[in-house]
């Protein structure tokens, strides 16, 4: 009986653990969210060369375009959040 007993408790052990609990997987054919003129989509991009800090920008959709990035193209993979 302790057999089963102890087969229980590791089961929910595991069950219970962090790497089990993960986000919700992205829809990459949603894109970003919808928000107002000013908002601010914020995505993560390189980080600077001889660092391994990631850094996360917060620009206006306008403002990224300028950069050169689709922002729904890019939220899929590296989208953090919108700041209205």
């Amino acid at each position: 009986m302790s057999h089963w007993k102890w087969a229980v408790a590791c089961s929910l052990a595991v069950a219970g653990s962090p790497a089990s609990a993960h986000p919700p997987a992205r829809d990459p054919m949603a894109g970003a969210p919808a928000a107002g003129r000013d908002a601010r989509y914020c995505l993560r991009v390189e980080p600077v060369t001889g660092t391994l800090t990631e850094r996360v920008r917060c620009w206006t959709r306008a403002q990224w375009d300028e950069q050169g990035v689709e922002v729904d193209k890019a939220w899929a993979e590296d989208g953090v959040s919108v700041v209205d």
